[in-house]
């Protein structure tokens, strides 16, 4: 019998490795579904953000009416438009479920995976930073000058970076020119990014909701999960373009739809929905330096799991007291996005504060919580 060309052709060979043959755990759950559609995510995103480049002017004073053309003017141009900010936020939405999934579960063991998801996280948060400016209304202005001024809390370097990223004395057209360029950039580098991500998952192979060696129970990638996957990109495609067609700007802020004017302060600053945690944590910290040193940790200290788990188990299913923490751990994250889009008033800057501590003191607890387990069970 003759092999079949999907094992011998120099690429197709590559392509039936990942996807066709590829031994997987036969127990893996729908939350295995995420990393594919954050696969899929990716290619909405940089294919509906292509065609919104070729109408958009990266300019000041054209930014603004440029978008309100695209939605207007061109062909399903508010479609594109639309797809392209609700398609930022379900990207953000399959990452927490990927990342919430691998820290149940332990998937971060697998080091290397984990170090470039945790880079290729970071890559993408800056991304959506930079794309939510190039609108140019208030929201995008205001947003971009409050974060940029962050820098300005480094010591020494801290003026003088803030005024090389702005490329001037403000938030000007040097900052929205180049803000587009690194936004049109960035998703091709999240791209490569990916491919090493998969690469190295695929020289261990997946973690399964057991976190026991699945080696005995492998089924091949397809039909199984290529036909689960295929579901789950349906039902994502589903959800994004009924959100689109029935409430497009539901995630939105109305304060974006009024032009950028540096003369004119919104009354309540805030990014999208996606990092009001972290923004809630940043003004949880009274010392401008400690909150920007509390955002960065809030997403950078997801590098140290694989170094303070050093339980016998990997999973959580065998852990009682360690699911009960992580749920109160999600239901803080929630609780501290809820207090990111509040005013900075009591008796929200108090409950912001004592959020912040527990959110931080999970990553201490956690670990000491299985260990004790493990003690107890001895």
């Amino acid at each position: 019998m003759t092999t079949p060309l999907r094992k011998t052709h120099p690429l197709f060979k590559i392509a039936n490795g990942a996807l066709v043959d590829l031994p997987s755990p036969a127990n893996i759950s729908i939350l295995w579904n995420f990393g594919s559609l954050l696969g899929l995510c990716l290619v909405v995103q940089i294919a509906t953000g292509l065609f919104l480049a070729m109408h958009y002017t990266a300019h000041i004073d054209l930014a603004f009416s440029s978008v309100a053309h695209i939605c207007r003017d061109v062909n399903y141009g508010w479609l594109l438009r639309t797809l392209h900010a609700n398609g930022g936020s379900f990207f953000f939405i399959c990452l927490y479920m990927h990342i919430g999934r691998g820290m149940y579960y332990g998937s971060f063991m697998f080091l290397h995976t984990w170090s470039v998801g945790v880079i290729i996280l970071f890559l993408v948060m800056a991304t959506a930073f930079l794309g939510y400016v190039l609108p140019w209304g208030q929201m995008s202005f205001w947003g971009a000058t409050v974060i940029t001024n962050l820098f300005s809390a480094i010591p020494y370097v801290g003026t003088d970076l803030v005024q090389w990223i702005w490329g001037g004395f403000a938030v000007d057209n040097a900052t929205l020119t180049r803000f587009f360029a690194f936004h049109f950039l960035f998703p091709f580098i999240v791209a490569a990014a990916t491919l090493v991500h998969i690469l190295f998952l695929h020289q261990t192979g997946s973690n399964n909701p057991l976190g026991i060696s699945s080696q005995v129970d492998k089924i091949p990638f397809h039909p199984y999960f290529s036909f689960k996957d295929i579901v789950g990109f349906l039902v994502m495609l589903m959800a994004l373009v009924l959100l689109t067609l029935l409430n497009p700007y539901l995630l939105g802020d109305p304060d974006n739809f009024v032009p950028a004017n540096p003369l004119v302060t919104p009354a309540h600053i805030q990014p999208e929905w996606y990092f009001l945690f972290a923004y809630a944590i940043l003004r949880s910290i009274p010392n401008k330096l400690g909150g920007v040193i509390a955002l960065a940790a809030s997403v950078a200290i997801l590098f140290v799991l694989p170094f303070t788990h050093k339980a016998k188990f990997r999973s959580l299913a065998f852990y009682p007291l360690n699911q009960i923490m992580f749920w109160s751990m999600v239901t803080i994250v929630m609780l501290l996005t809820w207090i990111g889009a509040r005013p900075v008033e009591d008796p929200y800057v108090l409950t912001g504060q004592i959020l912040t501590l527990l959110y931080f003191a999970y990553y201490i607890l956690a670990p000491l919580t299985l260990l004790a387990w493990d003690k107890l069970l001895d």
